[in-house]
């Protein structure tokens, strides 16, 4: 096997926990208009960004509730709540795993490329950037859709799956754990030389 060349992040859920502030702050507005917007509902779409997401859920819950507030209260409102919300800092062993990993910093977000996961069009820009085989790289995901883009690029997976992931197939990653601070650089080593960590 080649030795590894680059680990790459997804940055919702794995660097930041904001998908469950995303969640967190429509369930609220859902739940003041006395709409259950539940977990399951939410979960089928994380990692599949799409144009137009917190406009999607505004119109769903006027669909849903006469109570519904009008558009700009609700995007003002989710805003609000996000804000409140969102953790402050990054998601459990991530800041050691990305010191450790002496993080290069090239950042490719979703906007950037032609398709969206679950292609590998973010995975392989990123590794064309580093100027890396993804043959030789190891993406660190929390979705099906983000481990299924990754496999797609020829990358390695690590799924670190949290509570609105759990539920996702994430059989496809070649390593599983629960938190960043179980990787190391020995560790993803391994899994690149070995096929296991």
């Amino acid at each position: 096997m080649p030795p590894l060349a680059a680990v790459v992040f997804d940055f919702d859920g794995i660097v930041l926990d904001s998908e469950t502030s995303e969640f967190e702050s429509h369930r609220r507005i859902y739940e003041r208009c006395g709409v259950a917007l539940t977990a399951d509902e939410w979960c089928d779409q994380i990692g599949l960004w799409a144009e137009g997401h917190d406009e999607r859920w505004f119109l769903q819950l006027r669909e849903r509730s006469a109570r519904a507030p009008d558009r700009a209260e609700y995007h003002a409102e989710k805003r609000r709540i996000f804000d409140e919300v969102v953790p402050g800092a990054p998601m459990r062993g991530i800041r050691e795993l990305l010191t450790e990993l002496a993080a290069a910093r090239v950042i490719v977000s979703g906007d950037q490329v032609a398709r969206r996961k679950p292609a590998p069009d973010v995975y392989l820009e990123a590794a064309r950037r580093l100027g890396v085989d993804p043959a030789r790289s190891i993406a660190i995901e929390d979705s099906g859709p983000g481990i299924a883009a990754a496999r797609a690029a020829g990358m390695k997976t690590v799924a670190i799956p949290h509570a609105l992931t759990e539920r996702h197939d994430l059989s496809g990653a070649d390593l599983r754990v629960a938190h960043a601070g179980e990787l190391t650089l020995g560790r993803l080593a391994r899994l690149m030389a070995e096929g296991k960590g």
